[in-house]
């Protein structure tokens, strides 16, 4: 009985989608505005918050050296390091190898270090830290110490940057909540009033099923049901958009700025949150029939 009655529902919601066409795609076309403006807030906060745990795990201090540093300097600060428990590994990189570094990453810019006289880059110990290290006070104490060694120039951490990144994907993720939450009561209206043109459109049917005796639900069941199609077609045809905005993402972004922005790190959505956006599409056109047929009762 509840099988047949869903099939019911499905099938007069379909002829009332395709009978109001019109209403529909604009229905349609406005949670779909609605869904992709939160999945792009969504989006950018999930590869913000990637990109903070991979700069997190990955934590450097990096210790540069004069060009006039003896070897005796290099080795103290090396000792210094080495002997430091907040360090995992040092690595020494030359001002050669900075330069070929430099090179290899970013081949757009290599003619501007090709002369003989060009070669900007000093020496330096990259020193990869402990994970539990990374944020620490401790770390700061470090970099100060080291900065007063002979031989060093600057010593480089940038704990600061992240807690600034970390600050920026929180504002953006509640910025995307309000904008959506913005954009998905206003979709809610659009459907009830969708589904009340489909309401008044059908209104000598509606008295007719209510002189007969017809339950309300049976009577309100195809609107929201309506309601429901649209919220579900709007949610596939905004993440549809937001696949493709990411695809188109990872080529411009990636070409735009060769060697710090890796293509393939810029991810998607997780099927879970996926599965929301469409849930949540249904819940909002749902929202909407039932304000438009609530008259009814």
């Amino acid at each position: 009985m509840l099988f047949a009655g869903l099939k019911y529902f499905v099938s007069e919601a379909v002829t009332g989608l395709w009978r109001g066409r019109r209403s529909t795609v604009l229905s349609v076309v406005t949670i779909a505005a609605a869904l992709f403006v939160l999945g792009i807030f969504l989006a950018v906060t999930a590869n913000l918050d990637a990109l903070v745990a991979r700069w997190g795990a990955a934590a450097e201090l990096s210790v540069y050296l004069r060009d006039d540093v003896s070897l005796a300097e290099r080795a103290e600060v090396q000792r210094a390091l080495r002997g430091d428990p907040l360090v995992r590994e040092v690595q020494l990189v030359t001002r050669d190898e900075a330069l070929a570094r430099f090179r290899r990453d970013f081949p757009d810019l290599a003619p501007a270090v090709s002369g003989p006289e060009a070669h900007p880059f000093p020496a330096s110990f990259e020193a990869r830290l402990a994970p539990e290290a990374s944020g620490g006070d401790l770390v700061e104490s470090l970099a100060v110490r080291l900065r007063g060694m002979r031989g060093v120039s600057d010593v480089r951490y940038d704990r600061l940057w992240l807690q600034r990144l970390q600050s920026i994907a929180a504002l953006v993720g509640w910025g995307g909540a309000l904008v959506g939450a913005v954009l998905a009561l206003a979709a809610a209206l659009t459907v009830t009033n969708v589904v009340r043109l489909a309401l008044f459109s059908r209104r000598d049917e509606i008295q007719i099923m209510e002189l007969v005796g017809a339950p309300l639900s049976f009577i309100k069941g195809p609107f929201v049901m309506e309601g429901i199609l649209q919220g579900a077609l709007g949610a596939i045809l905004a993440l549809g958009a937001l696949g493709l905005a990411i695809s188109l993402a990872r080529g411009r972004l990636a070409a735009a700025a060769p060697g710090l922005i890796d293509a393939n790190s810029i991810v998607g959505l997780p099927l879970a949150t996926l599965v929301l956006v469409v849930v949540g599409g249904m819940a909002v056109g749902c929202l909407g029939a039932l304000l438009a047929a609530r008259r009814l009762g």
